[in-house]
């Protein structure tokens, strides 16, 4: 199934007749440069110290290596989003492998390390965990989404076949920025206090919490006010906003969170740069 079928059917399923309006505020939004986009979000979290990580499609990443290099030169941390952005789900094993594999070697070309995978649309098939343990991912970041586990507050494996996988994963909560912006039409004081109170909660577990907050989003100058609260109010707390890996690391090592009383992991995916390119996943 094409890319552009998959898409298709992924957001009539969630947005219905409002794919119009959708495609109408995309268009909106990418009037933006995607480098201001990237600049406000890096300069908010090095106010304070904190940390995004960036789940990227690697046939994207190749229009703008130099935005990439900035992300890593600034203490962030890239992921690979697939090759293509298209649902694992649809695709056989072995689309799903080739496209593994094609996106591990783009940014080995590209010179952008890499530990993490998030698969397009958090859409994971069968056989999809073993082929990311297959190519040596030290993390997953989408697997987290499902509803069984949303509601876990530490980091934790997967078995497959009767076997725990090697990758770690983290849970991913449900407040996302398209879920609040696209479908729910939050005001910017709803989705700030709708993120502090997820803060609150792993506060109290001393637990782990992760946002998929998608650049073309959040870093737009109308929201990034929600990702200076998100990091501000949790940064008071007690909260570490690290990247991913450093956060598996820290906790694998210590079996803490750097000495901070939570973890909060700040993602999102880079799907396309261009609304052009946005735009082509309608045919």
């Amino acid at each position: 199934m094409s890319t552009g079928i998959a898409w298709l059917k992924h957001l009539s399923k969630r947005r219905g007749r409002k794919i119009f309006y959708q495609a109408l505020r995309m268009y909106r939004f990418h009037q933006t440069p995607f480098e201001d986009i990237v600049s406000n979000i890096l300069q908010t979290t090095q106010k304070y110290g904190a940390s995004f990580t960036f789940p990227i499609v690697a046939s994207v990443a190749t229009q703008k290596p130099e935005l990439l290099k900035q992300i890593i030169e600034s203490h962030n941390e890239i992921a690979i989003h697939g090759y293509q952005h298209v649902k694992y789900t649809l695709i056989s094993t072995e689309r799903q492998d080739a496209d593994l594999r094609h996106a591990i070697e783009t940014f080995k070309h590209l010179g952008i390390p890499f530990h993490g995978f998030r698969a397009p649309y958090n859409a994971y098939g069968p056989s999809t965990p073993s082929l990311i343990e297959k190519c040596g991912f030290i993390w997953d970041g989408g697997l987290g989404y499902s509803k069984e586990n949303r509601t876990k507050t530490q980091l934790f494996r997967i078995s497959q076949d009767g076997r725990e996988l090697s990758f770690l994963c983290f849970p991913l909560d449900e407040l996302s920025d398209d879920l609040m912006i696209d479908e729910r039409n939050y005001l910017l004081q709803d989705m700030k206090i709708a993120l502090r109170r997820r803060i609150d909660e792993a506060r109290k577990l001393n637990g782990l919490v992760a946002f998929d907050l998608h650049p073309i989003r959040i870093g737009q100058p109308e929201f990034i006010p929600v990702l200076e609260d998100l990091i501000s109010y949790g940064t008071n707390v007690g909260g570490w906003f690290p990247t991913v890996s450093q956060a598996i690391e820290r906790n694998l090592a210590k079996s803490d969170w750097n000495g901070h009383e939570f973890c909060c992991l700040l993602t999102g995916d880079i799907d396309n740069f261009y609304f052009r390119d946005y735009l082509k996943r309608l045919y």
